[in-house]
């Protein structure tokens, strides 16, 4: 089985520091819906996971991130594509949870979910957390530079063997 794992905000739709609080505020970024098609007609299986500590932050509602979620489903099926399952932690920060990016309980939990050993599995993100989680899995670290990848190349520090892309059709572009 063919498995990546992306992370949604700055990833697959544009981020934002104030949080996507809506379903409204869920936007693709261009050539990410396609680029998940692509991968689903090589036979991948898309997984998402994602960060969201506006709902442990009470910015937005289980129901909310639901909506969100389906608009998301519904704009990459339009596009020909699917999303097989999306993994998110809640939790706010100082939760001090083990399903929060930079901690690996999420990326485990799909591991088992999968029934698949993570080593080599494709893992794109924008920030240095979803690559870390990666890299401690065994996974494959993939920076893209939207969202806010290009700071997080500027700062460095990226796990060793991290991969660099403009964005998540120049990944897909080589895996497929």
């Amino acid at each position: 089985m063919n498995l990546i794992l992306l992370d949604r905000d700055g990833v697959i739709n544009y981020d934002s520091d104030q949080f996507i609080k809506s379903p409204e505020e869920w936007k693709p970024i261009p050539g990410s819906l396609e680029a998940i098609a692509r991968l689903c007609q090589a036979g991948y299986r898309v997984v998402v996971t994602t960060n969201q500590s506006g709902v442990g932050r009470g910015l937005f509602d289980m129901h909310t991130l639901n909506a969100i979620h389906d608009k998301m489903h519904k704009a990459v099926a339009q596009a020909g594509g699917r999303i097989d399952a999306i993994f998110f932690c809640p939790h706010a920060a100082d939760a001090n949870c083990l399903c929060r990016k930079p901690k690996t309980g999420m990326l485990e939990g799909i591991a088992a979910r999968y029934n698949v050993n993570l080593q080599g599995v494709p893992a794109v993100g924008d920030s240095l957390r979803d690559l870390e989680s990666a890299s401690e899995v065994g996974a494959q670290p993939i920076l893209v530079l939207t969202g806010k990848g290009t700071k997080t190349q500027a700062k460095g520090g990226l796990p060793e063997g991290t991969q660099i892309y403009p964005d998540l059709a120049a990944v897909v572009a080589i895996l497929v």
